[in-house]
């Protein structure tokens, strides 16, 4: 039987997993054989080895958590994907197949994977810090003009984190409704403040993380995200 990964949920039928890729690696190494023969091109398709392993690491994390969460083997989880919602190919939202009230998740990004599972539709997603010169290029076509006024409103040197924790905002949201980058970034405010801003039949939360890294989990409905969600750093 193969362990699961540790998650930061202690209990409930939310879980955000975090782990460093570097760490977990050996063990994703082992349990090559949860994925299924999608998964295996995928992941024999990408050309550099730290794309490899962040995919393994996620893939496998993901299966693993589902598992659990249904009752059965790893491998015999069957993940397929939604419509997208631009435009109507096979490559939308992934989910699970024959079975509701089970959602998930993914985010990879440097050296970190995250992965959510909820009873509710739920998107998660982490980012490296960027540098100042990309966060100021990519913000104006990015950000809420109301961001955009929160971000000029910081010292330059906080600029970039408090971007990266708006990104993270705004895409783990995007992902929760299975519309992605299919819908511009800017028109969506999820704040660049200290806290989330509120949308409408969502609750968002940041979820701490690594130093140089923002991370942020999106849940549908008016489900509450406590600190027990978040409680457990990476590792």
């Amino acid at each position: 039987m193969t362990s699961s990964p540790s998650r930061t949920a202690a209990s409930g039928p939310e879980r955000v997993w975090q782990r460093r890729v570097s760490g977990y690696l050996p063990q994703a190494a082992r349990l090559t054989s949860v994925l299924d023969a999608a998964e295996h091109a995928r992941l024999a398709a990408f050309r550099t080895a730290a794309d490899r392993h962040r995919y393994l690491v996620a893939h496998v994390a993901v299966r693993q958590l589902l598992g659990e969460h249904l009752g059965v083997a790893p491998s015999a989880v069957r993940i397929t994907r939604q419509p997208c919602t631009g435009c109507g190919g096979p490559h939308g939202r992934p989910v699970v197949a024959g079975t509701t009230g089970v959602h998930f998740s993914l985010s990879h990004a440097g050296d970190l994977v995250a992965v959510a599972v909820a009873a509710v539709p739920v998107g998660v997603d982490v980012e490296e810090v960027p540098p100042s010169h990309v966060a100021a290029a990519t913000a104006p076509t990015a950000l809420h003009p109301g961001e955009l006024c929160e971000l000029a409103a910081l010292p330059e040197a906080a600029r970039p984190a408090a971007f990266a924790r708006c990104w993270t905002r705004k895409e783990a949201y995007l992902k929760g409704t299975g519309t992605g980058l299919n819908r511009p970034p800017a028109t969506v405010r999820a704040g660049a403040g200290p806290r989330p801003a509120r949308i409408l039949g969502w609750r968002v939360a940041d979820v701490p993380t690594l130093p140089g890294y923002a991370a942020a989990v999106a849940m549908y409905e008016e489900h509450e995200v406590t600190d027990e969600l978040h409680g457990e750093e990476p590792g």
